[in-house]
């Protein structure tokens, strides 16, 4: 599979510098945090989930995770499993190209039970998704998890969802923080990335961000996520991928605030987008994107199909940031200095940005590099449109 791989190759080579690389569920843990890009959840009481899958795949989603815990109902949860064991076979007879796929579990023991119960379907779980992970927690279902890959034969990676009320609470997050750090750690190779549950974050205050706003304008919420990338998302080779909170929205609501996008990159018949996007509430997730990445995120947990090719649109390397990193990283730079971008608008500290580049070039490897004249609407448009 690769990033954009449902738009046709001569469109493709149109948009892109350097196009999206090819990856699959046994590339390295490194490059498929990365990947991850949009991950969609769906409920796993869904009756029709292998179409379902196989159909999203087909129009750009690269990971989707099937819930088990808050998306349905108690009552629902056996039924739930069962039907997930039905749909895995389904997939594997089909034997068709799926996205890397995660179930989110409520319990340790289900994770155990439901790798046996897959068989050797079990080929299409790329792992587990751990809700309301602290230490004591975690640590039972990391080893369940380290069971199941044994007794399995498959590879299998862990996503710990951080949203206990343990670490919102400002007089335990500290130890909060560094006891989840001491679990990922010795489970590092098992860990894929950090998911962020800012909807549990607010649900504590009895708060609700509406569309106007992003997750970074609740200030208690975005002093955690800074916590949380403080602590877990360096990058010293100590840190993980930590993921953008969900976007919650997904159609029209009254509006407070005037739109956030601005017009100039919307001239022509791309003013049709523009106006789609106000509808649906997406220039607020627009903004929280890049707000995520300004404060260290990665990839985003994803409701709604709508909110996959903004993110993937978002998360492709700028001609400029890329000739910024290469200019950085240059071998002969490696003593440090101070160089002008090949752009001529900024300042390029080698040591300071080192981390920068490395980073963006490995997005620029699974997201591609656009080229000088392509942006975000160019990008959004040919996938819309295909």
């Amino acid at each position: 599979m690769r990033h954009f791989g449902h738009i046709s190759p001569a469109v493709r080579e149109v948009l892109f510098f350097r196009e999206p690389c090819a990856f699959d569920a046994d590339s390295s843990s490194r490059l498929l945090s990365t990947a991850l890009g949009a991950t969609l959840y769906s409920p796993a009481t869904r009756p029709r989930l292998a179409d379902d899958v196989i159909k999203q795949g087909g129009q750009g989603v690269v990971s989707m995770v099937l819930c088990l815990e808050d998306s349905i109902d108690d009552a629902e949860v056996v039924g739930a499993e069962a039907n997930l064991v039905r749909q895995f076979a389904d997939l594997e007879a089909r034997d068709a190209e799926v996205p890397l796929l995660f179930i989110r579990v409520r319990e340790p023991e289900q994770i155990t039970d439901l790798v046996r119960r897959l068989g050797s379907s079990v080929r299409l779980l790329s792992g587990f998704v751990l809700p309301k992970f602290t230490e004591e927690r975690g640590e039972l279902f990391l080893e369940a998890l380290t069971a199941a890959e044994a007794s399995g034969g498959h590879r299998l990676f862990a996503m710990p969802v951080l949203e206990s009320p343990e670490l919102l609470h400002l007089e335990t997050r500290g130890e909060t923080l560094r006891g989840i750090s001491r679990t990922v750690d010795k489970y590092r190779d098992r860990v894929l990335a950090l998911r962020l549950g800012v909807t549990d974050f607010c649900s504590a205050y009895g708060l609700r961000r509406a569309p106007d706003m992003t997750a970074y304008d609740v200030q208690i919420v975005g002093a955690v996520i800074g916590d949380v990338v403080n602590v877990l998302g360096r990058s010293d080779g100590t840190g993980f991928t930590i993921t953008g909170p969900v976007w919650e929205y997904f159609r029209l609501q009254e509006r407070m605030f005037k739109p956030q996008l601005r017009r100039s990159p919307f001239m022509g018949q791309a003013e049709e987008l523009r106006t789609a996007l106000i509808e649906h509430d997406l220039d607020g997730l627009l903004r929280e994107i890049e707000l995520d990445r300004a404060n260290g995120l990665l990839g985003k947990t994803c409701i709604h199909p709508s909110h996959v090719l903004p993110v993937h649109a978002l998360s492709v390397v700028s001609h400029e940031e890329y000739s910024d990193a290469q200019d950085i990283l240059r071998p002969e730079r490696g003593g440090g200095g101070v160089l002008r971008s090949a752009y001529t608008n900024k300042m390029n500290e080698v040591k300071p940005h080192r981390a920068w580049a490395e980073r963006t070039l490995l997005r620029a490897d699974v997201f591609g590099v656009a080229r000088e004249d392509v942006g975000f609407v160019e990008l959004l448009a040919a996938g819309v449109t295909a």
